[in-house]
């Protein structure tokens, strides 16, 4: 089984949801937060920032924390043929600065401010639906329930 930490930024601005478009090599594309691997040694907090800076050219700082999200993704979804660990830290991040531009050499282009009420229709990751579940309950415990992935809700 492999494993990743990760690191997400939810940043909400009068009803919109800033999301990338996340195009693998050999894969579909679809909709995801800013965010991704925590690098050895680095703090989830700083992490944060610097995937939001890496994927969108905004520069953010942390509001709060919103929420851990732990899911597997059996060998036969995932993209790397194995089974696969994700455990996903969702901040909220407030966009201070910067200008919007797609990932520099990577596989994260079109930072888009999405309506919140426009989600449902789009190709997503489910790190979207975590993400927004958790903005807009604010559970003391940090925890949603799982997100049915399928249709257009992807792993």
């Amino acid at each position: 089984m492999s494993f990743r930490l990760a690191a997400y930024a939810v940043c909400i601005e009068q009803g919109q949801v800033l999301l990338a478009r996340h195009a693998p090599a050999g894969g579909e594309p679809n909709w995801t937060l800013p965010g991704g691997k925590v690098e050895h040694a680095e703090d989830p907090f700083d992490a944060v920032t610097r995937e939001l800076a890496e994927e969108t050219g905004y520069r953010g700082t942390v509001e709060r924390l919103l929420g851990v999200d732990s899911r597997v993704i059996s060998a036969a979804a995932s993209r790397g043929g194995t089974e696969h660990q994700n455990v996903g830290i969702f901040y909220r991040v407030r966009v201070d600065g910067g200008r919007p531009r797609p990932e520099p050499d990577g596989a994260t282009t079109e930072p888009t401010w999405a309506p919140i009420s426009s989600v449902t229709r789009l190709r997503r990751s489910s790190l979207v639906d975590i993400g927004l579940a958790l903005a807009r309950t604010l559970p003391a415990t940090g925890h949603v329930a799982a997100v049915q992935v399928g249709g257009l809700v992807q792993h």
